[in-house]
């Protein structure tokens, strides 16, 4: 399965949304740039990366959602990736990054203003489980480009 990269973001301060930025330098710890108020859920080496997917933040917005890239905290968002194949244990191939899914990404209270009433659980894995994000450690370092093409198995 290959698709590509439509965007990177990174919150220096933070929060969402997270502005968008041309590339990023990913290590173990996660992306240099990006800062999490909350460690306790977010962060650390299992959840380094956050991954999410184009095609979803279109059907969201199809159903009225103001969701946009960057506004649920993702820091790599995927395009032309099948998104019901994205399991735990996933691997990602980049030019010079490598990561594995660790887990979903339980959505909380601080992306409510993406979606109509607030209602943060359209994205969440027990309710919809093909349009959650996913977490992702890094077995590779390296940097990652927007437009650069990605290879999943």
């Amino acid at each position: 399965m290959n698709g590509s990269i439509a965007g990177l973001f990174a919150s220096p301060n933070g929060g969402v949304p997270k502005p968008q930025v041309q590339q990023l330098q990913i290590t173990a710890d996660g992306c240099i740039g990006d800062f999490q108020r909350d460690k306790k859920h977010h962060g650390g080496t299992q959840r380094a990366v956050c991954l999410f997917s184009e095609e979803v933040i279109a059907a969201l917005q199809e159903e009225g959602h103001p969701i946009f890239p960057g506004s649920v905290g993702e820091n790599i968002l995927l395009r032309e990736v099948d998104w019901k194949k994205i399991k735990v244990g996933s691997q990602l191939f980049f030019e010079q990054l490598v990561l594995e899914v660790t887990s979903d990404a339980p959505p909380c209270k601080t992306i409510g203003d993406s979606f109509i009433d607030g209602k943060f659980t359209s994205i969440s894995a027990k309710i919809k489980p093909n349009w959650t994000r996913w977490y992702a450690k890094v077995i590779s370092e390296g940097q990652v480009n927007v437009d650069e093409n990605v290879s999943i198995n």
